[in-house]
Order: structure tokens, then sequence, then C-alpha cells
């Protein structure tokens, strides 16, 4: 797939972002330590007539840390950006823990939002201050030590992809390995090893779990697009209360649960049918 990466630069402040693909145009909140070189599901999306444009969310690689002060202030810059190339609505996909600029976008900018699509996606409290996995996110992806923890995940992961692939497993599924183990695609590994690759943290994952707890339920209830929530029923990493609770909140929502092995869901042998569910939700709800 042929990518451009762009910076958008309005009041000092920059947003870098990606765009491949012509045609309706898919706007993608990524999830956490990713950004504008995310491509989970990008190529099927792409071969059935969509562009997608990712931008780098605040703090992540290019984009300004200013741009994630808030939820509010974030979510007006993407607007401009929006803006900025033309589009008079965009479909919104909100991977993970862009959930909550998902959300709260869809909730603010109605005129610029087509439909909203959750994937995987956060879209309450999540990972408290008491949590383990808080603290050890607080030490890990710290931005002065995050740069060292993504470079020995990537080496040690260039050299024992399988053995990585395994460690991992448990921190996307709640099935043990080998209750998964004909969920998996052999292709997989290679997947995670290329995804260890682009990531980075920068200052963009402390936002990110100052953004979760900004989000109210008024912003869940003032969604009036048409809403498709998908999440795997063996997300390890955010639990099933957040799809279900979405479906609750968010009025014209439906809930697709699929059986892929974890909170990847564009990974794995159900693989095609997070594709399919998604192409055939947005091509039923086309932008006028």
């Amino acid at each position: 797939m042929e990518r451009s990466i762009n910076i958008f630069t309005t009041d000092g402040i920059s947003i870098e972002y990606s765009v491949i693909g012509n045609g309706e145009p898919i706007f993608v909140m990524h999830g956490g330590h990713s950004n504008c070189n995310e491509e989970f599901g990008y190529k099927a999306l792409v071969e059935n007539g969509f562009s997608v444009i990712t931008p780098s969310r605040g703090g992540y690689r290019g984009t300004s840390k200013e741009v994630g002060k808030s939820l509010s202030i974030a979510c007006e810059y993407y607007s401009k950006l929006i803006n900025h190339l033309n589009f008079e609505r965009v479909h919104i996909l909100a991977i993970s823990v862009g959930g909550p600029s998902g959300i709260y976008f869809a909730s603010k900018y109605p005129d610029l939002v087509c439909t909203l699509t959750l994937q995987s996606a956060v879209t309450k409290k999540w990972l408290l201050p008491k949590d383990k996995e808080y603290k050890a996110a607080k030490f890990l992806f710290n931005p002065s030590f995050e740069k060292f923890t993504w470079s020995l995940i990537s080496y040690m992961n260039n050299i024992f992809p399988d053995f990585i692939f395994k460690q991992m497993f448990s921190s996307f599924s709640n099935l043990k390995y080998q209750e998964a183990k004909d969920k998996i695609n052999i292709s997989d590994v290679e997947v995670i090893r290329k995804m260890n690759n682009r990531q980075r943290s920068g200052f963009g994952f402390f936002i990110d779990l100052a953004h979760v707890n900004e989000l109210k339920v008024e912003d869940l209830r003032e969604v009036t697009c048409p809403t498709l929530i998908m999440h795997s029923k063996h997300d390890g990493s955010v639990p099933l209360e957040h799809p279900n609770y979405a479906l609750e909140n968010i009025p014209s929502s439906e809930l697709c649960l699929l059986d892929s092995w974890g909170h990847l869901i564009w990974l794995g042998k159900s693989s095609h049918e997070t594709d399919e569910k998604f192409i055939k939700f947005i091509k039923s709800n086309r932008i006028s």
C-alpha cells in the first residue's frame, strides 16, 4: 500500500498524518503506542474503495504533545485537520485506547461524522493508578525511558519472534496459548514482530491514560451517528465491560462480538470476519 505522510500545522501546533487509498474517508484514532504508520485492517479497506487517514494522536511521533492537553483540545485539532483536507464528513474508526478520542469526537462534532466504529476500544475508566498494570506502564513507557523499552522489545522480537509472541500473548488474550492455538494464524507471529518494530510511546501513552479519565457517560449518550462496536470475546487487554458499556449508552449502536484470539481482532483465522463486518457496516451507511 502506498502511504503518504504529511504535517498539518496550525497555531504553531503540528499534526502528523498519513493517507492511504482513494474514496470515502475513514479517519482513524489509532491505539496506544501506535502512530500514523498503523496498518491493521487497512489493506481490506483500501481494496474496497476507501481512503484511510490516520493522524498520529497527541504526543505520538510527529504530533505535538500540546494537541493532547485534553480530549476537547485534541478533537478540536482533529476537526481542523478534517477541514484542511476538505472532507465534509468522515467515518470515524477508534481503536483500543483511541476509543475515548473517537467517542468524544463523534459526540461533539456530529456534522463531521457519518459513522463511528469502535474496535477493541476503551470506553470508560481503564488502568487505574492502583492497578499493577498501570504502575508498570508508568515506568516502562515513561517518555524518558520508552525508547529503551521499545528498542529492547523489538531487538528481542527480531531474534526470537516465536518466543516473544508467546510471552506477549497473555497481555492480549484471556485464553491460554494452548487453548487459542486453533485460532492463531502462522502469519500472526510475523505481524506482531512488525508491530513491535514500529511502535513507540512518546508522550502519547501518558496522554491516553489521562484522556480515559476525561470521558463521561454523557459523551457516549450524545453520539447520534450509527455506531458499530467490535470486540473479541477473548480480549485480555480491554475487558468486555467496555463494549457492553458502549452498547448500553450509545443510542444507535450495535455490538459485534468476535471469536478472535484476543485484543488484536485483525489477526488470527477469524480476521476476515472483522474486515467483512466493518466494511459491510460502512458500505450500508455511505457518506451522502
